[in-house]
């Protein structure tokens, strides 16, 4: 473990109040790019998609199931991951099952999708033992046309994208 410096009280309460202060300027801009999201444009989606789900081929418009709104949640499991997803999205997937009914009864139906193809989506999906609809946008354009995806060049350009790209989950 790494070793941490040793102070008093005092210091600790100017550590700790300086600390609030960034979590408060945080928490401030995570409510202006929450607005910002909220409120791009919608845009009519006039490209005809299929998506492979597990129960055959379906259109966007057949993934709402007859509900008004689709959420959908884009899990980073690339077609040349090894071992599975995003370990972030991996998380984040294992708290959805619960929101179905919920979203549901509130009119929205939720799936994830993956860029991966359909089968090791299916396997990944019951591996981690979940319920949530699971989608391949595999061979589609939809993950490039909707910026869920990013070119190879693009990909190059970030870092943390560049490290998943060269040490695939």
């Amino acid at each position: 473990m790494a070793e941490h410096e040793i102070g008093t009280r005092e210091e600790w309460q100017a550590a700790r109040d300086e600390l609030a202060r960034l979590e408060g300027e945080h928490a401030e801009r995570n409510e202006e790019i929450k607005r910002k999201r909220l409120a791009l444009p919608w845009v009519p989606v006039e490209k005809e998609y299929e998506f492979d789900t597990e129960k055959g081929s379906r259109t966007l418009a057949e993934l709402f199931e007859g509900r008004s709104q689709l959420l959908a949640y884009n899990i980073m499991f690339g077609p040349d991951y090894r071992l599975g997803a995003c370990p972030g999205c991996t998380s984040l997937g294992d708290e959805l099952d619960g929101t179905l009914v919920h979203l549901n009864h509130s009119d929205v139906t939720l799936i994830c999708l993956s860029r991966a193809p359909i089968e090791r989506l299916v396997a990944y999906k019951e591996r981690m033992g979940w319920q949530f609809p699971y989608v391949s946008t595999y061979n589609t354009d939809f993950p490039f046309d909707f910026s869920l995806a990013l070119t190879e060049a693009q990909a190059q350009q970030i870092p943390q994208v560049k490290e998943m790209i060269d040490n695939p989950p």
